[in-house]
């Protein structure tokens, strides 16, 4: 929702959330406790947590923050499993990301892993630029190794690779994915795939073949990276992969009629 410039009504938000929690997901990425001037569209964040029904659902609630304020701004709410914070290995968008560069931002983990500790939270880090980058910043494996290392020596043990703007190939996934699970089996590794329409088959076939569990979807693959180098490059499709898995005999654990009731009301929000 965060890329929309239209304001989604808050009880919009409120009713397709509370459709999305009756579903069965792991975990629903409900809001957002950043600037409302840098990203108007999450300023009523507090409000929707606020009216959200969580007696009857076995998926866990996840907000994005950008900094430490952030981070202490959903601490204070018990209702929140996850705090997510996007860590880029790109210069770059580190600073246009969160106004901080790599070495900053990574004190600023520290911090709120330190806090989450305190707080009965836990810390996903998305380590995001992790399949390359457009700014020209030095990119490799090694790279993407060496900051792994880095956060699961500060006691980090949920991160999401994340392909930010969709230039991940099957190859890459299939080579840095199981790579970094082997080196670290402790660690809880997820996958942050962004696509175009017809290129998501393969990049999570790549990831599901390389062992991956983890994946971060929204419905109809909505939203997406303002960077990406194709206006048709946007987030795997929740549809897509659960289709996807039911092809390999997983058992999804999804209410299917609540899935497709949460699928036909967001024809209201994302117009």
């Amino acid at each position: 929702m965060q890329g929309l410039h239209q304001f989604i009504p808050t009880k919009d938000k409120i009713a397709y959330i509370n459709l999305l929690l009756q579903v069965g997901f792991d975990t629903i990425d409900f809001g957002s406790f950043v600037s409302p001037k840098a990203i108007p569209q999450m300023r009523d964040t507090t409000e929707v947590l606020s009216k959200l029904d969580l007696s009857n659902t076995k998926s866990k609630l996840l907000a994005i923050i950008a900094n430490y304020r952030g981070a202490e701004d959903a601490a204070k709410h018990p209702e929140i499993t996850y705090l997510g914070f996007p860590f880029s290995i790109s210069e770059t968008f580190q600073q246009r990301n969160t106004n901080s560069g790599i070495n900053e931002s990574f004190d600023t983990v520290k911090r709120m892993n330190d806090l989450c500790g305190k707080s009965n939270k836990q810390l996903l880090v998305y380590l995001s630029m992790g399949f390359g980058n457009p700014y020209g910043d030095e990119w490799n494996t090694e790279i993407v190794q060496h900051w792994a290392e880095e956060l699961i020596d500060e006691g980090i043990n949920l991160i999401a690779l994340a392909d930010t703007i969709g230039v991940a190939t099957p190859e890459q996934i299939s080579n840095i994915y199981p790579l970094l699970c082997s080196q670290s089996p402790g660690t809880s590794f997820g996958i942050h795939l962004h696509s175009t329409p017809d290129t998501w088959q393969e990049k999570i076939e790549a990831a599901y073949k390389s062992g991956c569990r983890s994946f971060d979807t929204t419905v109809k693959g909505y939203g997406g990276c303002p960077m990406a180098k194709d206006e048709l490059t946007g987030n795997i499709a929740t549809e897509n992969l659960v289709g996807y898995l039911q092809s390999q005999n997983e058992r999804v654990g999804l209410d299917m009629d609540k899935f497709r009731e949460a699928m036909e009301y967001s024809n209201r929000i994302f117009l």
